[in-house]
C-alpha cells in the first residue's frame, strides 16, 4: 500500500462539507420520524373496505369526501376522539358493531359546536380477499352481502328510537326526492328508512318513506326547514345545532355517488346543514376503528407546544453549528503541575501573588542576596548585617561610583509595603549585585 493511500494520523477522513451534509441529513430524518410517529402516519392507509371517509369500496364514503373537497369545503378527517367537540359540521358513519353509548356521547358533545350528520350503515360488506381479487380489483374494494339494520338503531339516547325498516321493490331502481331534486338508488330492493315521529323529513322515496331527516327538537333551522316537507313552528334563538340522520346510506356512499343527482343531493345537504356558516366539515374515523389518542410526540407538534419544539430544534441547530465551525482540533490538556525548578518557582511566585503577601519575602530575598555577595567578595561571614552592608558599599564605590548605595537600596526593600515598591527595590538590588560580581 502506498503512503498516499494511508490516512495521516489526526487528519479528517471527511471534508467539512461532507460532514455537514451527513449531520443535516441525519437530523432531518430523525425529526421527520418523530413527526410521523406523533402524527400517526406510521399506521398505513385506512382504505380497509370499511364504510368511512377513506373507504373506496361500494359502502365507503371516499367519493363524498373528495367531492366536498373539490366543491371548496374545508375538510379534515378526525382520528382523535378529543377533536370531535371542536367547531365544524361533523359527519358520523358508524359501522354495525358500533356502541350506542359512544354515538350518543359524540352527538351530545357536538350539539353546541356544529351540525351533525349521522349516516346509518346498511350493507354487510367484506373486503375482497387477495386470492379472489382479479386483475381489475383495487385496494379497498368489497363484497356486499345483504342489507342489515344496525342493532343500535333504537338505543342512541341522543336520538331516541329510529324505528328503522328495510324493504323495497325487487328488480327495480328505487327513487328519491328532496331539496328540490330527485334521483334513483342503486338497489331498490333494500331501501332503509326511518318512521320515528321525532324527525322532520328531508328526503323521501316515492312511497313516502323517510330516507333522511333532521331531529325535531323545537329549534329553528332555516336552511333545513326550507327543504323539509312540513315546517311547524319553531323556537328561535337556540344555541343548539341540528342533527341530521341519513337512514339510506346509498344516497351518499360510493355506490350511490356514481349518479350525478345523488352527488348534487350530498352537496345540498351539506350547505343546508351549515346554513351559511363558515365551518370545516369533519369526517369521523374513530367509530370505524381508526381512533388515535394523543401522546407526547403528538403534543410536541401541535400548537401551542409547537413553538417550544421549534425553539428547541433551533437551539440544537445553533449548538451543532457552533461545534462544526470551531477552530482546530481540541487542545490537549497538560499537567496541573509541571516538572522542573522553573515550574516550582513559577508556582511559588503565583502563590505569593495570589495571597498578596509579597512584603513577607523581602527580608529572605535580601538575606540571600547578602550571602551571595559575601561569598563573591570574600567578606567575613561572622560580621553582622550592618557591617556587611558597609563593606559592600565600599566595594560598590570602587566598581560603580555612580550607583546608589547597597544599604540604602536594602532599606527600601525592607520598608516596601506595596507589591510595586517591593518589586522595584528587588530589581535595583539585583542590578547592584550584578555590578559587583561581574
Amino acid at each position: 500500500m502506498s503512503e498516499a493511500a494511508v490516512i495521516r494520523a489526526g487528519s479528517d477522513p471527511f471534508s467539512r462539507r461532507t460532514a455537514l451534509l451527513l449531520v443535516l441529513f441525519g437530523a432531518l430524518v430523525f425529526v421527520a420520524l418523530l413527526w410521523m410517529i406523533g402524527a400517526g402516519l406510521d399506521k398505513g392507509s385506512a382504505n380497509d373496505g370499511g364504510g368511512h371517509a377513506q373507504g373506496r369500496g361500494l359502502n365507503g364514503f371516499a367519493a363524498f369526501y373528495q367531492l366536498a373537497d373539490k366543491q371548496g369545503f374545508e375538510l379534515r378527517s378526525a382520528r382523535d376522539p378529543g377533536s370531535l367537540d371542536e367547531a365544524g359540521l361533523l359527519v358520523l358513519t358508524p359501522p354495525h358493531n358500533a356502541e350506542a353509548d359512544d354515538i350518543s356521547r359524540i352527538v351530545y358533545g357536538h350539539r353546541r359546536s356544529g351540525p351533525t350528520i349521522l349516516v346509518l350503515p346498511k350493507w354487510a360488506a367484506m373486503a375482497i380477499p387477495p386470492q379472489l381479487a382479479g386483475e381489475d380489483a383495487k385496494a379497498g374494494w368489497v363484497l356486499l352481502g345483504g342489507a342489515m339494520q344496525p342493532a343500535w338503531g333504537d338505543d342512541v339516547d341522543a336520538l331516541g328510537p329510529l324505528d328503522l325498516r328495510a324493504d323495497g321493490v325487487k328488480g327495480s331502481r328505487g327513487g328519491w326526492r328532496g331539496f328540490g331534486m330527485s334521483g334513483t338508488l342503486p338497489e331498490a330492493g333494500e331501501v332503509q328508512s326511518l318512521s320515528s315521529g321525532r324527525f322532520v323529513p328531508l328526503v323521501e322515496d316515492p312511497r313516502g318513506q323517510v330516507l333522511a331527516a333532521y331531529l325535531d327538537d323545537g329549534s329553528d333551522y332555516p336552511g333545513l326547514a326550507a327543504a323539509a316537507r312540513s315546517r311547524p313552528s319553531r323556537v328561535e334563538g337556540s344555541e343548539m345545532y341540528p342533527v341530521i340522520v341519513v337512514a339510506e346510506p346509498d344516497l351518499l356512499n360510493n355506490w350511490g355517488m356514481a349518479e350525478r343527482e345523488n352527488a348534487g343531493l350530498a352537496m345540498a345537504l351539506l350547505r343546508a346543514s351549515l346554513d351559511g356558516e363558515d365551518m370545516p366539515v369533519v369526517f369521523d374515523m374513530t367509530l370505524n376503528g381508526h381512533a388515535r389518542s394523543s401522546n407526547l410526540l403528538t403534543l410536541a407538534f401541535t400548537p401551542p407546544f409547537l413553538a417550544t419544539t421549534l425553539c428547541l430544534l433551533l437551539a440544537a441547530a445553533l449548538v451543532g453549528w457552533r461545534a462544526f465551525v470551531r477552530f482546530g482540533l481540541p487542545r490537549k490538556q497538560g499537567r496541573a503541575i509541571a516538572f522542573g525548578k522553573t515550574a516550582l518557582v513559577a508556582n511559588a511566585a503565583g502563590l505569593m501573588r495570589r495571597t498578596r503577601r509579597l512584603h513577607l519575602v523581602t527580608r529572605p530575598y535580601l538575606d540571600r542576596s547578602r550571602e551571595r555577595l559575601v561569598r563573591a567578595l570574600a567578606l567575613p561571614r561572622q560580621a553582622d548585617a550592618e557591617a556587611t552592608d558597609r563593606a559592600i558599599d565600599r566595594a560598590l564605590k570602587v566598581r560603580a561610583p555612580d550607583a546608589p548605595a547597597y544599604s540604602a537600596t536594602a532599606a527600601k526593600l525592607l520598608s516596601a509595603r506595596h507589591p510595586h515598591d517591593a518589586v522595584r527595590a528587588a530589581r535595583d538590588l539585583h542590578s547592584l549585585e550584578r555590578k559587583l560580581v561581574r
